[in-house]
């Protein structure tokens, strides 16, 4: 696409004083004239992802106004409480750290806990952010415009989230650069490379490059935009991030280049971290993780909960900054399913494993699978099977893909089953293993529980300032939309 042309209020150019392009059909006089609910079917037969045909400057202002106004009510509300469940998990982290992991409630059976759960969980909340940034990208998917930089975001976040368990489950923190190979005074001693957790390290670290490098790439000519519209000090920080953005169409044309480049780059990552966090669980002999179906799993369920997460963060954005004119109803209904289809290829997988263990003759297979649905943590795994399998056959109901209400309460569901798939993986495989003389059971304390709060805490804290420090939505890539929508209409 050449946004160069189209993005008339790009810096460097002359600004708000010209609304349209030459040739694109006329836009209402204050742009203010159309009912944002309603589309005329003799425009476009599709419905619109851009409501209304609002001016290009009246994008910029509505995109522009939750930096420059004061934050409201409801974001101070939600930043307070964000905050205040940061606060809960650093004070436990610093418990944990000070006293050791004897306040969790590990034990020699059950080695892991509620801290690989949440690590796996965040990773894989991940990965939605990169796939719709740079897999739809590159499959040249337009309703991924208005959603993509908020998913971005949050996989920023999320990777930051998930990479604080693996240093505190060490038990050691400060001991943590040993795990990354570099010259040093050990000599001979180096990381064993043949430990999946080892390549845990280097996924999760070029993952979080690349992403932050992609994300960072797109926001640099919006950051242009805020900079000719800021003043004071906001303008000198808006001025150095935007590194010189002068609007040409050169660096238009790099920008591109440099976009296409990226989204090339992070479209295997989305599959093969999450498989090498799979790794961590099939290269094991335990019986409930040693299986090969596990990469490919672990990946539909990463993109599975990954969208459950982006659907929760714009539904709540869409009302708290107003924009119900670029988040609209047709992206909900995509992501919907989106969701489908991999709620889908989760249920299938749980319903493979079942098979395999039956099928396969192993009897502590069997056991394994048969004492997750009816042993001491049934509760559990039947709380997965209904928010992962039957929660999602709702969306083959176009009425739910378009509710609100149902998209919100069905994320959060998610988002739980998939939080109790990694519970019931972990705990239901260790807490019985070979030798019944050391089964045991496994309790969170109150030091995880803090702890896994504190992780929300600091997702939440993280984006609620993303929103007021950066725009939420993509300038040039919303103009660029609404400008071929107005061509097909054009054009019948």
């Amino acid at each position: 696409m050449s946004t160069a042309a189209l993005d008339l209020d790009a810096p460097g150019t002359a600004g708000e004083a010209t609304d349209e392009p030459v040739g694109a059909p006329t836009a209402n006089a204050a742009g203010e004239g159309v009912d944002l609910g309603t589309v005329d079917a003799a425009r476009t037969a599709d419905e619109p992802l851009v409501l209304g045909d609002p001016p290009y400057s009246k994008i910029t202002k509505e995109i522009a106004a939750p930096l420059e106004r004061r934050p409201g009510g409801l974001w101070w509300i939600s930043f307070l409480a964000a905050v205040g469940a940061l606060i809960i998990g650093v004070v436990m982290v610093w418990r944990t750290i000070g006293t050791g992991i004897g306040l969790w409630g590990l034990n020699r059976t059950v080695g892991w806990g509620f801290d690989i759960t949440n690590f796996v969980f965040w990773v894989g909340i991940g990965h939605a952010g990169t796939l719709i940034s740079a897999i739809l990208l590159l499959f040249r998917q337009k309703w991924r415009t208005s959603i993509a930089r908020a998913a971005e975001g949050m996989t920023i976040f999320a990777v930051c989230c998930a990479g604080i368990f693996p240093i505190i489950h060490m038990g050691r923190p400060w001991l943590g650069f040993f795990m990354f190979p570099y010259p040093n005074s050990r000599g001979p001693l180096w990381v064993n490379f043949r430990s999946p957790l080892l390549w845990d390290i280097f996924a999760i670290s070029t993952y979080l490059t690349i992403s932050l490098l992609f994300w960072y790439v797109g926001l640099i000519p919006d950051f242009a935009t805020m900079r000719d519209r800021a003043s004071g000090w906001q303008k000198k920080i808006y001025e150095f991030l935007a590194l010189g953005w002068n609007g040409s169409m050169s660096t238009w044309q790099r920008y591109e280049k440099a976009c296409i480049l990226l989204a090339g780059l992070a479209t295997p990552l989305v599959l093969s971290v999450h498989t090498v966090v799979s790794f961590d669980f099939a290269t094991s002999v335990i019986p409930g993780w040693h299986a090969t179906i596990f990469p490919p799993y672990f990946v539909a369920g990463a993109v599975f909960s990954g969208f459950a997460m982006v659907i929760t963060l714009l539904l709540i954005s869409r009302k708290v900054l107003k924009l119900e004119r670029f988040f609209t109803l047709k992206h909900f209904e995509n992501m919907a399913k989106v969701l489908l289809t991999t709620g889908s290829i989760v249920g299938a997988a749980y319903a493979t494993e079942l098979f395999v263990a039956y099928y396969g003759g192993n009897p502590y297979e069997r056991f394994t699978f048969w004492n997750r649905a009816f042993g001491p943590y049934a509760w559990a795994y039947w709380t997965m099977v209904g928010c992962n399998v039957l929660v999602p056959q709702i969306f083959w109901w176009k009425k739910a893909r378009r509710s609100v209400t149902v998209l919100f309460i069905a994320a959060i569901l998610i988002n739980v089953g998939m939080w109790f798939e990694r519970f019931n993986i972990i705990v239901t495989s260790l807490h019985r293993d070979f030798l019944p003389s050391s089964w045991t059971q496994y309790a969170p304390t109150i030091t995880e529980v803090g702890i896994l709060i504190g992780s929300f805490g600091l997702f939440f804290t993280l984006f609620l300032l993303f929103v007021r420090g950066a725009p939420v939505v993509a300038f040039h890539e919303v103009k660029h939309t609404l400008f071929e929508q107005r061509e097909e209409a054009h054009h019948g």
